[in-house]
């Protein structure tokens, strides 16, 4: 048994923070479909009978937008399930931490900022365009990126 590597604990940490940040929106949309569900069924049909299929098919497109939303989160919980967290990487690619001088960068989802132990990490896929500008760099190595230097400092 070695000794458990800093940067793998990291990983897991912010892994840990993308999970947590998926099921929120998990949660979210399932909680925004059955509350519009309920309001659709619990429409009571007046004497004006367009206004009561006007408000179900308001409910109905209400209901959709969520399941769309679920339907995403589903896929980033997909997505996020392929990680691979457990090795260090010499390079950047889906799993690794690049450390820069314009912020530290986990590549795994689009979750945006991440707080650990006090300090800010950006969760962001390796389609961001920030990454694909990182992506041929190797440590030391700078570049400009919207009109400032930006310098990779570490892959882990």
């Amino acid at each position: 048994m070695g000794k458990s590597n800093p940067g793998i604990a990291l990983k897991k940490l912010l892994f840990n923070a993308c999970t947590e940040y998926v099921q929120q929106k998990i949660d979210l949309a399932n909680k925004g479909m059955k509350e519009a569900q309920s309001a659709a069924n619990n429409e009571t049909k007046s004497s004006a009978g367009d206004k009561y299929e006007t408000g179900r098919a308001m409910m109905q497109i209400e209901r959709d937008r969520h399941a769309r939303k679920l339907s995403e989160a589903l896929e980033l919980k997909s997505r996020l399930s392929l990680i691979p967290i457990d090795s260090i990487h010499s390079e950047i690619k889906t799993g690794s931490i690049a450390y820069t001088n314009r912020g530290i960068f986990f590549i795994s989802i689009g979750a945006g900022k991440l707080n650990i132990n006090g300090n800010k990490y950006f969760a962001v896929s390796e389609q961001a365009p920030i990454i694909r500008i990182l992506k041929p760099l190797k440590i030391g190595d700078s570049i400009l990126f919207n009109g400032q230097e930006l310098i990779l400092n570490d892959i882990q």
